[in-house]
């Protein structure tokens, strides 16, 4: 959450996971840098889209990175999965089943305000961003090559604080055509802070793909709109983090549920399990 999927900050070591956490310096534009990197082991249940000839479940790491440079603003992971167990026929992303074995999200951001040098924040907005997502696998020809282009601001929503928002436009890199938009929201809300300063915090995403092309003749079927939302619920120490997350979808990818000759399940609830190593 992906992400982020840009979440916001307590204390340096929480804003650092952000990639949203200061709003742009005008009279120091290096003055709130900050970089951040950390990895995941995680084991996801009932992941969509799945194949129920395949199983639901896999473990993966996840590489995520993010921070602040001057006009950019940067959030990003790579997952490699079934670590373990990739050669066998157990799990929904083992090689054997035509899947990739890697994906990457990779969002960068440009601050309007420190590019121009203008304090464009009004209301609950507080910085305005020029906003880019990509996201790929390994595969070549009709593996995930999606690209996303559009705006994005930091919004001050009650009780959940500093939100990152993006409206974009989704122009698909195989098909080389746009087809749609997608609505995407992070947030990372610390609630709860033990007498050792580590502290329990509800995070999470929402990614919402409309106004695409249906295609109904497709192997697998296409709807116009789907995407998914994550509620997490994370302790966090300097070093550390465990936590779970409670997913849920609707025809993600665009990806009409049950349709088709390989009847994928692109609609329910997963649940996943982390455990985190700040660096």
């Amino acid at each position: 959450m992906k992400n982020v999927k840009t979440l916001a900050l307590a204390a340096t070591a929480v804003a650092a996971m952000s990639g949203n956490a200061f709003a742009a310096d005008r009279t120091d534009l290096h003055g709130s840098d900050y970089k951040w990197m950390q990895f995941n082991a995680m084991y996801s249940i009932g992941e969509k889209p799945d194949n129920p000839a395949s199983g639901d479940q896999h473990n993966y790491l996840e590489m995520e990175f993010g921070g602040r440079s001057g006009i950019f603003d940067l959030y990003g992971y790579v997952d490699v999965f079934n670590l373990a167990n990739e050669n066998t026929k157990d799990g929904d992303k083992n090689p054997g089943s035509g899947t990739s074995k890697l994906f990457m999200k990779f969002a960068p951001r440009v601050s309007i305000d420190a590019l121009t040098g203008k304090d464009l924040s009004f209301g609950p907005i507080q910085e305005v961003y020029f906003s880019t997502l990509f996201n790929w696998d390994g595969l070549n020809g009709e593996g995930v090559n999606s690209t996303f282009w559009g705006v994005g601001a930091d919004v001050n929503v009650p009780w959940l604080g500093k939100t990152g928002m993006n409206l974009y436009g989704y122009y698909d890199m195989n098909a080389k055509e746009w087809n749609g938009y997608q609505f995407s929201a992070n947030w990372f809300k610390p609630f709860y802070f033990f007498d050792n300063k580590s502290f329990l915090s509800f995070q999470g995403y929402i990614d919402y793909q409309f106004g695409a092309d249906e295609d109904k003749t497709a192997f697998v079927p296409k709807t116009s709109n789907g995407g998914n939302i994550f509620f997490g619920l994370y302790w966090h120490s300097d070093r550390y983090a465990l936590g779970y997350g409670l997913k849920g979808f609707k025809d993600v990818y665009l990806l009409e549920d049950g349709a088709g000759a390989l009847a994928l399940e692109s609609t329910g609830w997963s649940h996943y399990l982390s455990a985190t190593y700040k660096f």
